[in-house]
């Protein structure tokens, strides 16, 4: 059995020597994809607000509570959610 092993090692084709971690490139707060919830949740708390919609608030405070648990650019996105808060 252990001879098994050292000839499939030693016919192994994979390099560890060679591998490398990853690295994610980087990215600019403008190249971000759109956050669409934060979007939707001033959508809704417009119509919630404007055609007294109970609903429309909740979903906004749901995508709004979503916005917020996906933030990536704390500064940006912290704006947009508190314009939705309102």
């Amino acid at each position: 059995m252990s001879s098994h092993n050292n000839s499939s090692s030693a016919n192994d084709p994979r390099q560890p020597s060679s591998a490398k971690p990853f690295v994610p490139p980087a990215v600019s707060p403008q190249d971000l994809p759109v956050d669409y919830s934060g979007f939707i949740a001033v959508v809704f708390g417009i119509a919630g607000v404007m055609f007294r919609y109970k609903l429309c608030s909740w979903l906004a405070i749901i995508c709004c509570a979503q916005s917020l648990a996906n933030m990536k650019n704390v500064e940006t996105d912290l704006k947009q959610i508190s314009m939705a808060m309102m």
